[in-house]
């Protein structure tokens, strides 16, 4: 009777959880997702699909790379591939930097009209090796490239005939690149920064590669700091698909822990849910590295159908580059039957950087064993075999694919469900010691009991994983709108997997972030200080395990300087600041801040009485040296250095004001006073200071400026009351009259903006209305953009393109207006 009611109530908007159990029902979530996630465990072990159908292209990691996950549903002998493309087999025609070496000729100074073309002369051109590069910051990097632009020229060698093949250009660069094929112009990419992109030649341009010497020509434009530029030409292999038809997707349902898929696969109709359970209140659960893939089947038609579900993953899953070499094994344990692949060449933690994959460690996918069967592989003949009702391979040479298939038998209805995870052995290097995962923090468990784990937990999982699903959405809902309540459903699981969870030596809890397609870092504080809402709402214990590595690094010595680190090292190696410039008041502010943060959601300052010397060190900065800030970097580094930056001011006033806030929280009503105080002259000063009319100013020093003052909202969340009220609202009209299409701009130097800060911005407003004025633009741009990634925070807001960025744990940030209804009750 309950269900019934439910159902009437919720109407055709509602759907059912594709489970083994009766789960809570919900409302469709009717965004559009640049990428919807699939498999979300940590920065490394992150997967998308990035079409509005699952079966329109590879399943990704968050970087666009492949992570082949493949899913066929055989229905009476006809098979209808609802999930991934059969892995494109490509072989390198003129091979890129990383697959081969090759030398090219460039300049750095404009050269003549006409340099794309064959016959050009290029005697007077430096040669060298590629990639071209900034060699400090690009590993694949053989000729140093500081300067601002570069123009490359190379002769490229093809003895076959092409004619009738598909030929794909491959290419890695940054900033803005346009590169030509015998004159043709291929690729011209706009201010963007892509590694190993591919596009795939027109019928001209392969008409024009004939067998002996073809010309590839790029420009690049290095806009900031990195550069980089590399190409190749690769040919698809004849032959390698099995699986010609698809299913018919009819639905995609992405809620914060799951998403969920409908497809007719013919006679029967095919449910299937992806969950990642991310509890934050239960540690060892969050960091579990087992997700599952559920699935339902039902006869549409009303009889009974012989069906048997297959899976193919690729050993992508445990490889930074394809060309890797993998091995690959299965095995039972109690009721599961697991497949495993791993890299041959166990380099643990030997990497760091931003635009690679874990190769070190297992990838595993399970079931039970009944009903089971599997095969180790080539990817071409496991498909065959199991068209032929056989499922066998011969194995390759270090690259085997794993095939696992669920008989189903004859059924009208049935479900079942699939687990895969990672095992990464140690997962940070942490000031020179290697940390194991927070789930094996002791050394006593093991891949294989947390997969037994996740088995026995599974229903009770899956039904408290919809049951926090409908009540975050329901929060969210009427905090912000439904529109707001969708981005956010999108950012949960987006914001958890760019984090590591570990424990350090000293026992402390360190929740690692990494900068995600922005430069590779960990632990960096103007990260944590936007993604922090989130993990405020719902586990105060996670914001200070963001923030205690920062506290280590100055507590312990290695870190000397009067004001915060910016990171701890370049992902997964915490061994010391890599980044290249300090933000000294932007990191101050943003550890002092939240450190009041976390003291109002707790009810007591016991965190910030813990490291109180180094908070006052860091606030006595920011007294000297914030109110009119010298020339330097913010979060906001991408815009470049600069002084007297107004929104920066309001961050150091705020760390102030926040250090008077706890102060008075510990009894300490002297200091309260007089740094209270100081924020307030602070705050005086900056409204003369920044004053225009009827806005305030990027710059003190700019008339006719304007930027987001987010920095504000924590005035209004923390109830500080330094800031006349009437700034936050002279700036809520004025941005209004400054939306594109797309959003708010962050500043007026730029049509660009951060996702992130126009949430914060957002909630300075009074009402409800308000605040979703702000939100549509943004729901529209993810909507309709065509950079199907992982949300990306900068965006431009008169088009709907990514400026950069992606998959970053930033997008936390989204919960401050849910977190507004906590704090101010």
């Amino acid at each position: 009777m309950k269900q019934q009611l439910m159902m009437l109530l919720l109407g055709t908007a509602s759907v059912l959880c594709s489970c083994e159990t009766q789960v809570e029902q919900h409302e469709k979530n009717e965004l559009r997702a640049p990428a919807y996630p699939l498999v979300t465990i940590d920065p490394y072990t992150s997967a998308w699909s990035t079409t509005d159908n699952l079966y329109d292209s590879p399943v990704k990691h968050w970087t666009g790379k492949d992570f082949s996950l493949l899913g066929v549903a055989k229905v009476d002998g006809q098979t209808y591939r609802f999930m991934g493309t059969e892995e494109l087999e490509l072989r390198p025609l003129v091979k890129t930097s990383e697959q081969g070496s090759w030398t090219g000729k460039y300049t750095t100074q404009q050269p003549a009209d006409g340099w794309q073309n064959i016959g050009f002369d290029d005697k007077a051109w430096k040669e060298g090796e590629a990639a071209f590069g900034t060699m400090e910051n690009e590993h694949t990097a053989k000729t140093q490239w500081g300067e601002e632009f570069i123009w490359v020229r190379r002769v490229a060698d093809i003895q076959e005939d092409l004619t009738g093949k598909n030929v794909y250009l491959e290419f890695s660069h940054d900033d803005d690149a346009i590169i030509y094929i015998n004159g043709i112009k291929v690729v011209d990419t706009g201010n963007a920064c892509k590694k190993n992109e591919r596009v795939k030649l027109s019928e001209e341009v392969v008409a024009s590669l004939k067998p002996g010497e073809n010309l590839i020509a790029g420009y690049c434009h290095n806009r900031v700091g990195n550069g980089l530029l590399d190409f190749g030409l690769l040919v698809e292999l004849d032959g390698y698909r099995s699986f010609h038809q698809a299913a018919q997707q009819t639905s995609v349902d992405v809620q914060p822990m799951q998403t969920y898929y409908t497809f007719t696969c013919g006679p029967v109709d095919l449910k299937l849910t992806f969950t990642a359970p991310m509890f934050m209140d239960n540690l060892d659960l969050l960091s579990r590295p087992v997700n599952y893939i559920s699935y339902e089947v039902a006869s549409n038609d009303g009889q009974k159908h012989q069906v048997e579900l297959y899976f193919e993953a690729a050993p992508q899953w445990a490889l930074d580059q394809p060309h890797q070499e993998s091995v690959a094994d299965s095995f039972t344990d109690g009721n599961l039957l697991f497949l495993c692949t791993g890299s041959r060449n166990q380099e643990i933690l030997k990497k760091k950087g931003d635009d690679l994959r874990i190769d070190w460690g297992h990838f595993y996918l399970a079931a039970e064993k009944e009903n089971s069967t599997c095969a180790i592989g080539d990817g071409r003949e496991l498909r065959k075999s199991f068209l032929d009702n056989k499922l066998e391979a011969p194995t390759t040479n270090g690259y085997d694919k794993l095939a696992l298939v669920r008989s189903l038998g004859e059924t009208e209805k049935t479900d079942g469900h699939l687990l895969i995870g990672y095992d990464d052995i140690y997962s940070i290097q942490y000031f020179g010691d290697n940390l194991r995962p927070y789930w094996n923090r002791e050394g006593n468990e093991t891949i294989v009991s947390q997969f037994q784990e996740a088995e026995k937990e599974y229903k009770t999982l899956m039904q408290n994983s919809a049951a926090f699903d409908k009540k975050l959405m329901e929060e969210a809902t009427a905090a912000g709108g439904r529109k707001y309540a969708e981005l956010c459903a999108l950012a949960y699981r987006q914001a958890l997997a760019a984090h590591k969870l570990v424990q350090a030596p000293n026992g402390d809890l360190v929740f690692l972030s990494k900068e995600n397609f922005s430069n590779g870092s960990i632990g960096t504080v103007d990260l944590t200080y936007p993604g922090a809402p989130l993990l405020l709402y719902y586990n105060p214990e996670l914001v200070k395990a963001t923030m205690n590595h920062i506290f280590y690094y100055s507590e312990s010595g290695k870190w000397a300087k009067p004001f915060a680190a910016h990171d701890v090292g370049t992902y997964p190696l915490a061994n010391g600041q890599t980044y290249g410039g300090d933000m000294p008041v932007e990191e101050s502010g943003n550890m002092v801040v939240l450190a009041a943060a976390i003291a109002k959601m707790e009810g007591n300052a016991d965190y910030a009485q813990k490291h109180w010397e180094t908070l006052t060190t860091w606030t006595d900065y920011l007294v000297e040296n914030g109110l009119d800030p010298a020339n330097q970097l913010c979060t906001d580094d991408f815009a470049g250095h600069f002084a007297h930056n107004a929104n920066l001011s309001i961050k150091a006033i705020m760390g102030i004001a926040s250090y008077g806030y706890l102060a008075d929280m510990l009894g300490k009503k002297d200091v309260a006073e007089k740094y209270t105080q100081k924020a307030k002259e602070m705050a005086a000063e900056w409204v003369k200071m920044a004053d225009d009319g009827d806005h305030y100013r990027l710059t003190f020093d700019k008339p006719g400026t304007w930027s987001q003052k987010y920095n504000l909202v924590w005035d209004k969340l923390l109830n500080l009351q330094i800031f006349p009220k009437n700034v936050a609202e002279t700036e809520i009209a004025y941005y209004l009259s400054k939306q594109n299409k797309y959003g708010l701009p962050l500043d007026n130097r730029e049509t660009y903006t951060k996702t992130d800060w126009i949430m914060w911005t957002a909630t300075l407003a009074n009402d409800k209305a308000t605040f979703e004025k702000f939100i549509e633009p943004m729901y529209l741009f993810m909507n309709v953009t065509p950079n199907r990634v992982p949300m990306s925070d900068w965006v431009f807001t008169d088009e709907p393109n990514q400026r950069g960025f992606q998959a970053r744990s930033v997008v936390g940030g989204y919960y401050i207006k849910m977190l507004e209804g906590k704090l101010i009750k």
